[in-house]
């Protein structure tokens, strides 16, 4: 173990937008905190669409307040199959006001999001944040230490690893990982429209993968296309009027005149999924426990329900957070809903990808049902909010059916 450690109640590794909301997380439930990583990204010109579970957790921390102005709130969702294949699917629209909901969430600037969790994790108490990378790990039966690049240590009884897709402290925990590399790329960027979005977003199936609109505040929305990768590097690479008239057509003008933002980005898509979700004091968080394609805004929401559930079992268990029992409900609790939503995201981008009838047929018969039957919609709607309440809304219903 490192000498002359500086101790705390928990070390969380990566300042990234799940690594600083698990450290605010913790903070909040008592817990002293030591953070190692360099401050985000501020240039990052992504968003991300937070659902309402997770924006009451952004809350329970304090940030919600200075992130709502400059978000725009998701009320209608829509799938339109936009491919040129025999069998089509019907569109698919979902109102958050059918399962009495204002929004289904907010989709918030990568750089206001990021902003407003390191400047709470500045100002909160408990919390001693190191801007230096984790160089190694040193795991022993009690506690568990952090070496870092700046020649400090950290020391504590259980650490978190928020480090990303590649994470070292997942690999210095002994933790195999399955990763698997798509043929796809995702082209990232923001653009101004003619028409209002109604704050709704949009998302085409194509040949090639999801092209997914976004609303922005005002006359703007963000989009994430996932296409082959050549075809994502050569429309990068294009002349700005030109990339603004392919993204009108792909999209039927239904947003009028587009122009696109100069900048946009290209992020080559991989799925990973590790054997355990904690092992050896070191609990996985973000896209050090689950990676996958950019489909159905499930990526940080389920980050954020990794940190909201890990600290849950934390705290029933103060003597000792890292400890092997710990580690064991965590990745217990966790496996279902991980499987469940990385596997789905699969399916639907298999699906997409394949040009075998059975995948066609299979893939128009499940939108169809959602367009076709309501409580089948709800239920999507609300598992798709917050994992187990569809069924749970369910089994009530007929409870009370019952009662009568």
């Amino acid at each position: 173990m490192a000498e002359n450690s500086e101790s705390s109640d928990v070390i969380v590794a990566g300042t990234g937008p799940a690594g600083m909301l698990a450290a605010l997380a913790f903070a909040r439930a008592g817990f002293s905190v030591g953070l190692a990583g360099p401050a985000a990204n501020r240039a990052d010109g992504r968003t991300t669409a937070l659902m309402a579970p997770a924006l009451a957790i952004l809350d329970s921390v304090g940030v919600l307040s200075e992130i709502e102005p400059e978000s725009a709130p998701l009320r209608i969702m829509r799938i339109v199959d936009g491919t040129h294949r025999l069998v089509r699917s019907p569109v698919v629209t979902f109102h958050a006001g059918e399962i009495g909901e204002r929004h289904f969430g907010l989709n918030i600037p990568n750089r206001v999001l990021n902003s407003a969790l390191e400047s709470a994790v500045r100002q909160a108490p408990g919390i001693f944040w190191h801007e230096s990378l984790v160089d190694g790990w040193d795991i022993g039966e009690a506690q568990i230490a952090a070496r870092l690049a700046d020649g400090s240590a950290l020391a504590a009884k259980l650490a978190v690893a928020a480090d990303g897709r590649n994470s070292p402290a997942r690999a210095a925990a002994g933790i195999r990982v399955s990763t698997k590399t798509y043929p796809q790329s995702a082209l990232v960027l923001t653009f101004a429209h003619t028409r209002g979005h109604a704050f709704t977003s949009t998302e085409f199936h194509t040949e090639n993968g999801p092209f997914t609109q976004v609303p922005l505040p005002g006359d703007r929305s963000s989009l994430v296309w996932v296409m082959r990768s050549k075809e994502a590097e050569r429309l990068a690479a294009l002349p700005k009027d030109e990339l603004s008239r392919i993204v009108e057509a792909r999209m039927q003008s239904m947003l009028g005149k587009v122009t696109v933002d100069a900048a946009c980005q290209i992020y080559p898509l991989s799925a990973s999924l590790p054997a355990a979700f904690a092992k050896n004091r070191i609990a996985l968080v973000g896209e050090a426990a689950h990676m996958f394609p950019p489909i159905g805004a499930q990526g940080l929401n389920l980050g954020i329900r990794d940190v909201q559930q890990l600290v849950e079992i934390a705290s029933n268990n103060r003597t000792d957070p890292g400890s092997a029992k710990v580690m064991a409900a965590y990745d217990a609790k966790r496996r279902p809903d991980i499987l469940a939503r990385t596997g789905a995201v699969s399916l639907l981008n298999r699906s997409l990808l394949s040009d075998l009838l059975p995948a066609q047929l299979a893939r128009s018969a499940g939108l169809g049902a959602l367009a076709a039957f309501a409580p089948l919609r709800a239920l999507f709607m609300r598992e798709g909010l917050r994992p187990g309440s569809g069924f749970f809304s369910i089994f009530s219903t007929v409870r009370e059916q019952v009662r009568r």
